[in-house]
Order: structure tokens, then sequence, then C-alpha cells
């Protein structure tokens, strides 16, 4: 993973593909690969995103469905 200003960079190793992820999804990804649970990670997205609070655990499930289904994830 590459990270910038406004997200990162994934590169599936097995494909070659790269996905480019926005800042959001990025604070999600840190925070499962720092051994969050997805409901942590959605309280850390609440947290940093109060405004947007409501939609944090739906988001987070999303990104782990999308990222899951694209084979970056494995759950």
């Amino acid at each position: 993973m590459t990270t910038g200003e406004g997200g990162a960079v994934l590169l599936n190793g097995q494909t070659g593909r790269y996905f480019q992820i926005n800042a959001t999804a990025h604070l999600i990804l840190t925070a499962l690969l720092d051994g969050a649970t997805p409901d942590q990670a959605a309280e850390r997205l609440a947290t940093t995103y109060p405004d947007a609070a409501d939609r944090a655990q739906t988001d987070t499930t999303d990104l782990i469905t999308h990222l899951t289904g694209i084979g970056l994830l494995i759950p």
C-alpha cells in the first residue's frame, strides 16, 4: 500500500492490478490492518468524521465486502 494525501493505492500482488482508495477507505483499511475489528474500524471512522457517523458502520461493511470481492482482503 502506498499512501498519499487523499488516500492510498493498493496493489493486488497476484493479479498485478492497482486500486486507488480514498481517505475514508484508507482509514478503515489501516484500522483493520492494525488489528481492529470491523466494529472498531467503524467506530474510528465515526470519531474521525462525526458528521458522517450514521454511515460509518455501513461504509465499513461495504468496503470490506468490496475489497474481499476483488481479492484485496481475505476475511
